[in-house]
């Protein structure tokens, strides 16, 4: 068996690390069923363009206010509690959207007010998640086990949409078209319950070192740690800007309808092909980790997220329209990963949920915000110029970053240049 194998082996051997892997794979695929429902639904509901930005912006504004705070709750309280309690919020919300769809409200607004509290779940989550998982394995393993998750979870956002799309179909086929939102509610609520249950079953662990009490100054350290540390701030900015101006899978419902002119099942299929490429590129990186040429490596990937977000916009055609979806996946899971590695090597332990809720604050901008924009521009130009629009403008962020604002990253050949950290996968070449 190689090096690396033997390294995967090993972190799955992990007892805390499997449960915790396995959970955020059933909380995954209940996000992107949800997402998938809410989308369509909502869509159906109104037939408004901007509805589908508000979905991501009544996530977003929660998150944003409370995303500093909850980074240092997480190096100041375990970790694994603060995750326990937000996977119980998330079943509280899918259940209620199952109720909202079971009595056939006719309004969104309530939708939008569940989605608000997901998004206060989630900006607990994920400076705890992210922050938690160094703590689970040794840091000679970091590189595989961000591999494996980033592999489980894009398996997720693949099984997630298609099922969520068939089991969508299904049930407003034979219940009419509210019946295709309750099913999928009920079975995301379910696999909520089940990855809360999980997390319940590891080990405790509480953050090493001392934290400061709670003060503007403790709350700002993870931003001034970001602000100093030129690489990493270039790594989340370029992922901001790039996926806030080419967030095309926000406009999918409508772009499945609308311009293919196909049902919920083939808004699912769509959905999840960025989850292929990306499932298939993440689990190439757990086997054969980066090693040389870093940072030109991941530009390169925005430069396809860019590229595939052009394509997509100016296809009508399904079959071109999923390829240059598992295009854009696996071009941001190259940039997610080299991002979520260095961001790890660099940041001490006291102080890893602060400099996570700064991540967080990018991945939550570019993702949910992006999708406000999406559908903010969709209403201004229209859905097919938006769409081409937004891949243009990633392409001229990719070079910006690239070649003028942070070249530093761009000369990045490995991870072993962070620092005193090892390189992920580096045990066995040294």
């Amino acid at each position: 068996m190689s090096s690396p194998a033997r390294e995967v082996a090993s972190v799955l051997r992990n007892r805390d690390f499997t449960l915790w892997l396995a959970a955020r794979f059933l909380a995954a695929i209940a996000a992107q069923m949800i997402v998938i429902a809410v989308g369509w639904q909502v869509y159906q509901m109104t037939g408004r363009l901007i509805d589908l930005g508000f979905i991501g912006l009544s996530q977003f504004l929660p998150f944003l206010l409370l995303v500093l705070f909850a980074g240092h709750a997480a190096d100041r309280f375990d970790r694994r509690i603060i995750l326990v309690l937000c996977g119980l919020l998330q079943f509280a919300c899918a259940a209620l959207l199952f109720v909202f769809a079971f009595e056939r409200i006719a309004h969104s607004w309530p939708i939008f007010v569940v989605l608000a509290f997901l998004g206060v779940a989630r900006a607990f989550q994920m400076p705890a998640a992210q922050a938690f998982m160094p703590n689970l394995v040794p840091l000679r393993s970091l590189g595989q086990a961000v591999a494996l998750s980033s592999s489980s979870f894009q398996v997720a956002t693949i099984a997630g949409p298609s099922l969520g799309g068939i089991l969508y179909a299904i049930a407003q086929a034979s219940f009419g078209s509210g019946g295709g939102a309750v099913l999928v509610y009920a079975a995301s609520a379910l696999l909520l319950l089940g990855a809360a249950a999980m997390l319940a079953m590891i080990r405790g662990r509480r953050p090493q070192g001392d934290v400061a009490p709670v003060s503007r100054a403790s709350l700002l350290h993870g931003l001034r740690f970001v602000w100093r540390r030129k690489t990493v701030l270039g790594a989340l900015s370029l992922d901001l800007f790039a996926v806030l101006f080419g967030g095309a899978t926000a406009l999918l419902p409508a772009f499945t309808r609308d311009i293919l002119h196909l049902g919920p099942a083939a808004f699912g299929y769509l959905r999840a092909a960025p989850g292929i490429g990306a499932g298939l590129t993440a689990l190439l990186l757990t086997f054969r980790p980066l090693k040389r040429r870093v940072g030109a490596t991941m530009f390169l990937g925005v430069a396809a997220f860019g590229a595939a977000t052009l394509v997509f916009g100016l296809t009508h055609r399904f079959a071109v329209a999923m390829v240059a979806l598992v295009v854009l996946g696996a071009g941001d899971m190259v940039s997610v990963f080299v991002r979520q590695v260095l961001v790890q090597l660099e940041t001490p332990d006291d102080i890893r949920g602060r400099v996570s809720a700064v991540n967080a604050v990018f991945i939550g901008a570019s993702n949910e915000l992006g999708e406000f924009e999406s559908g903010l521009t969709a209403a201004w130009m229209g859905l097919v110029p938006a769409i081409v629009f937004g891949g243009v403008a990633t392409l001229v962020v990719a070079a910006l970053w690239a070649r003028v604002l942070f070249p530093q990253l761009w000369d990045m050949q490995s991870f072993a240049q962070l620092g005193d950290h090892r390189a992920p996968g580096a045990a066995s070449s040294h």
